[in-house]
């Protein structure tokens, strides 16, 4: 019973700070170099295509741990 109420709860403050956080398009020093320097020259979707690669790779990693945390729960719950 202890175990579904964290779980529970963990899931729903991951669920919250997922939702209330802001989408950050930001950029690496060398990354807006090379949008402004694209900028400059008239071409503009360079910089849209290294932001959501920036997004992609910063997704991965908890898109990955979810799995993990879902495959656990799941082999838990069948110990049970």
């Amino acid at each position: 019973m202890f175990k579904k109420r964290f779980v529970f709860k963990l899931i729903m403050v991951m669920a919250i700070v997922l939702l209330l956080s802001n989408v950050s398009l930001a950029q690496c020093a060398m990354c807006r170099a090379t949008v402004g320097s694209n900028l400059s020259e008239g071409r503009g979707v360079i910089g849209t295509g290294l932001n959501f690669g920036i997004l992609y790779l910063l997704l991965t990693p908890y898109v990955l741990v979810a799995g993990l945390a879902l495959v656990w729960f799941k082999a838990s719950k069948k110990r049970a």
